[in-house]
């Protein structure tokens, strides 16, 4: 699984035949939410405490929680990283945390980050939440 970073950078840069779209654009974001989107992912990778961010939208199969377990078990360094999984269908939100990355983001923090992202996306604002997400665990891990 491509981290969120390459996805939305992929995106906006591969050439494309006239009066195609790039599948990606057919998502839930449009151009700008990818930008912000990349520019959240990046940021995180910068001051996120050494940590590696992720973010998977899409469906997860039941059970929810192992399917995002899976997911970040594919990313190239899992212990030290941090997937958030949402499926915006599904009304589904999950944060998995690698073992190092676990000591720097408890699950508490996650749960309020859970919380913080749940209002966002209940206001109609999936990116939005996402971003903050992504700040939030950035900030806790590099204040741990």
């Amino acid at each position: 699984m491509a981290s969120g970073s390459s996805v939305a950078r992929r995106a906006l840069t591969d050439p494309s035949p006239e009066g195609i779209k790039p599948a990606v654009l057919e998502g839930p974001f449009d151009v700008k939410q990818l930008l912000h989107l990349d520019e959240a992912l990046s940021g995180a990778e910068r001051e996120g405490g050494g940590l590696h961010y992720s973010v998977y939208v899409g469906p997860l199969h039941d059970p929810v929680r192992g399917a995002a377990e899976a997911l970040h078990d594919r990313l190239k360094d899992p212990d030290r990283s941090v997937l958030i999984a949402v499926s915006p269908e599904q009304r589904q939100l999950e944060i998995v945390t690698g073992k190092l990355a676990q000591e720097k983001i408890p699950d508490r923090s996650a749960a309020l980050v859970v919380f913080s992202m749940e209002a966002a996306f209940g206001a109609g604002q999936l990116a939005g939440g996402i971003i903050t997400g992504l700040r939030m665990l950035a900030e806790t891990a590099a204040n741990a």
